[in-house]
């Protein structure tokens, strides 16, 4: 039975937050080898996600996706019909996926350089790789697994705040496509 990532994920923090109270990190040459962790890390996933970019150039799918986008939470406004190809929506997913990793590093930066937080560093040399290989773009383009079941786009909006301050949940039903469409919010193709 697989563990569920965050699962696994609290596992490994409270592992790593175990393990680097025994890390001497005020030794430079400790400390140079944790930072030099952190940055390859952050390498290979940047090595990872330009190969899935490469991929999804490669295979161009220009299958047309529809689905409707719920209103963000609290705007009052109608939720958008959206249609966009296989190869728009996966570039779109992975421009999120590069822009999530930067924040990271930068908020790393930060808590690192600034802070003189020394900790982290080593969590964040771990959990961004494992989380970058259980993507669903990285499933899909790297490991070869079809885009069906969890799999298939749209895919769900992340659970936790970020998820629920969306407004809710991905609809791909016609019944609500054409209403969203008929509302007029949305509905140009973007390609």
């Amino acid at each position: 039975m697989a563990l569920n990532p965050q699962v696994t994920n609290l596992i490994i923090i409270l592992g790593f937050m175990q393990l680097s109270k025994k890390i001497p990190f005020d030794d430079p040459m400790v400390l140079n080898g944790v930072r030099a962790l952190y940055v390859f890390s952050n390498v290979l996933i940047l090595g990872i996600y330009l190969y899935v970019q490469m991929q999804i150039n490669k295979k161009r799918d220009m299958t047309v996706l529809k689905y409707v986008e719920p209103a963000p939470m609290g705007s009052g406004e109608e939720p958008k019909a959206v249609n966009i190809t296989v190869h728009a929506y996966d570039l779109q997913q992975l421009r999120a996926l590069f822009k999530a990793q930067l924040m990271g590093v930068g908020m790393m930066a930060v808590m690192h350089f600034y802070f003189k937080y020394t900790n982290p560093l080593l969590i964040q040399s771990i959990i961004p790789v494992k989380g970058a290989f259980e993507g669903n773009l990285v499933k899909i383009h790297m490991f070869g697994q079809t885009a069906s079941g969890d799999l298939k786009r749209p895919w769900k909006a992340s659970g936790g705040l970020m998820g629920a301050m969306q407004g809710g949940e991905i609809k791909t039903d016609k019944k609500s496509i054409e209403a969203a469409e008929k509302s007029g919010r949305g509905g140009a193709k973007e390609e």
